[in-house]
């Protein structure tokens, strides 16, 4: 996470796997690829909060239900960290609205990219879902789509300012959410039970 500020005012910019939560004014800024960014607000107690989320599991397909993935528990995971963050500073969960960014597939179906093609996906399926169901009104959203986004979110007005990236620069996102999700592997098989079934 990087911060920047101008007198009393701040500018974040977060990476994969960050989130960051304020009463004070700050834009909140990131870049997005395949990974997904929730932009929520309290508009009237004033708290903003963001954060940036790649469903990294090698568990989770198109067909699999969120409840049942690894996927969709660390999702549920970034959603609720940002929740509890911005409640812990004056928001009342009844009054969140949200804001939703990203999910696209910039990186073309082939042979060894596996089921990293389908993160995109999963992650719009996800953030739709995760949002209905604790009855968080979806304000505005962008979803899906073939080009990165780089958003920035500020408490000034709550609006969500929008850039989409050109091809190339989307394959640099890509790679870089690629390798989000392998190290991510990597660290799940460290942690993780083997998958042997014992009977």
């Amino acid at each position: 996470m990087k911060i920047e500020t101008l007198g009393r005012f701040k500018h974040v910019t977060l990476e994969p796997g960050e989130l960051y939560a304020s009463s004070e004014p700050v834009t909140i800024s990131t870049l997005l690829g395949s990974c997904v960014a929730a932009c929520l607000y309290d508009p009237v107690n004033r708290v903003i909060g963001m954060n940036h989320f790649l469903l990294s599991s090698r568990r989770y397909s198109r067909d699999l239900p969120n409840f049942l993935s690894e996927a969709g528990r660390y999702g549920i995971h970034a959603m609720e960290l940002l929740i509890n963050e911005m409640m812990r500073m004056g928001a009342q969960r009844r009054k969140i609205c949200a804001k939703v960014f990203g999910g696209a597939t910039i990186l073309g179906q082939t042979g060894n990219t596996g089921n990293f093609f389908c993160v995109g996906e999963v992650n719009c399926r996800f953030i739709n879902e995760f949002l209905a169901e604790e009855r968080i009104p979806i304000v505005a959203k962008e979803l899906g789509g073939a080009k990165g986004r780089v958003i920035h979110f500020s408490n000034g007005d709550f609006a969500v300012y929008l850039r989409k990236v050109e091809r190339s620069n989307s394959e640099r996102i890509a790679q870089r959410d690629r390798n989000c999700w392998l190290k991510a592997i990597e660290i799940q098989e460290l942690t993780l039970p083997s998958e042997d079934i014992w009977l």
